[in-house]
Parts: structure tokens; C-alpha cells; sequence
């Protein structure tokens, strides 16, 4: 049993003794006088419960932890290695060099159809009458200089015959030219062949009516003067 102390404060009979370092202990006769202490440990249990909260962000030793930091760090890393692979990529060369050419679409290759056009006086003319020919659709591009190359490049018996898409065929103007109308679309629906502004189409049609070449495009005269020769021979 605890013995009381110097001045007669001792502990009642059966309870243990206060541990010798919490020093004299006092309990007052009004709670009130305790509300100090009890407001500073309610200070420092908070103070306790956000240092709990803040402690898993932080490293050992209370430093912050490097997980952050890295990771900004690798996206830095990456942004940098995207800027770097966009300006060294390989990169065709559009400034230098003969422009890429996409083909039209192939025209079927065979018999011509006995077609009527309209001359210039509004009668029919067969197609077929003026044959070889070399028939140039002129229904995108009237393509003047072009149509002045095929008929100086055309050998004697090769029939240079221009065709608009209007219902009346345009007076001759290209000396050596035979100019036609197709106001129904039938030759150019009948190879298959799209019209795209700018350009003039060649058809290139031997003596027993065979359309042995489509040209898609009118250009140099190197490029079908062959073909000419072969249909006068």
C-alpha cells in the first residue's frame, strides 16, 4: 500500500502509488481550473492528426518523396524526345525534282461505237467515217495550243477531230480540224473517262475502228507521235 508524504498526502489504502515522475499530482475541487490543459492537449492531438495525415507524402527524415519530382521529370524526357522525332523525321522532299503525276483511271481499250456526233451545220456525222483519227475531247478544256500540236504532229490520212460537250459543234478554228459535238456524253461515257477541268482527253482510233489508245491527258507531242504514225500506216 502507498505511505503518505512528508505532509500527510498519501494514498488511500489499497490503491498503488503514482509513478515518482509525474511529480505532485493535484486535483482541484473545480474542473473549471483544468480548462487550460484540456484546451492545449486538444492542440496537440490535432497538431498529432495532421502530421499523421502529411507523413505518407513525405520521405524518410520528413523530406518529400522523390515520386513526384521523377515523374515530372519523365514527362519533360518525353516531351523533349517527341519535339526531337518530329524535326528529324524523314521527310520527302516536295521543293526539288518533277512533280509525282497521280494516273486517271485506265479507259477500256477496244472496238469504237458507231456513234453520230452533230457537225458544225448541225448534221450528223459518223464517227466512223473519219477514221483513223485521232479524237480529242475538248469538253473540259478548249486547250487551244494542244490541239494545234496534235494537228501539225498528225500525219497525212490520220483525221484530227476535236469534240465539245455542247449541242452545237464550234466553228473550225485549228487549221486540219475537224470539230463535233456530243451533247449526249455517249464517247466519254462509253471509255469511261472523267473530265477534269484544265485538261483535254486523246482517243486514238485505227482504220478498222479499234480504239487503240486513250490518252488522258494531252501533252507533248513526243508523247503520241508514235502512236500517229502507227494509225497512217
Amino acid at each position: 500500500m502507498g505511505m503518505p508524504d512528508a505532509e500527510g498526502h498519501g494514498p488511500p489504502d489499497g490503491l498503488p502509488d503514482l509513478p515518482p515522475e509525474w511529480g505532485r499530482v493535484v486535483v482541484p475541487d473545480d474542473a473549471s481550473a483544468l480548462a487550460e490543459e484540456a484546451r492545449q492537449v486538444r492542440r496537440e492531438l490535432r497538431a498529432a492528426r495532421r502530421q499523421a495525415t502529411v507523413r505518407p507524402r513525405l520521405g524518410p527524415g520528413g523530406r518529400p518523396s522523390p515520386g513526384l519530382p521523377v515523374l515530372l521529370l519523365l514527362v519533360a524526357v518525353l516531351i523533349t524526345l517527341t519535339g526531337l522525332a518530329a524535326v528529324t523525321w524523314p521527310r520527302s522532299n516536295r521543293s526539288g525534282g518533277a512533280p509525282t503525276v497521280l494516273p486517271y483511271p485506265t479507259a477500256p481499250v477496244g472496238p469504237l461505237p458507231a456513234l453520230d456526233l452533230v457537225g458544225p451545220d448541225d448534221a450528223p456525222v459518223p464517227l466512223r467515217s473519219m477514221l483513223p483519227a485521232m479524237i480529242i475531247l475538248v469538253d473540259a478544256c478548249v486547250c487551244a495550243e494542244e490541239v494545234g500540236t496534235a494537228a501539225a504532229t498528225a500525219p497525212p490520212g490520220v483525221t484530227v477531230v476535236t469534240v465539245t460537250g455542247s449541242r452545237d459543234a464550234e466553228a473550225a478554228t485549228t487549221p486540219g480540224v475537224r470539230p463535233l459535238a456530243d451533247p449526249a456524253g455517249g464517247l466519254r461515257s462509253y471509255v469511261h473517262l472523267s473530265a477534269h477541268p484544265g485538261t483535254a482527253a486523246a482517243l486514238l482510233v485505227d482504220r478498222q475502228g479499234t480504239l487503240v489508245r486513250v490518252v488522258p491527258e494531252l501533252g507533248p507531242a513526243a508523247d503520241y507521235r508514235d502512236d500517229l504514225v502507227r494509225l497512217a500506216g
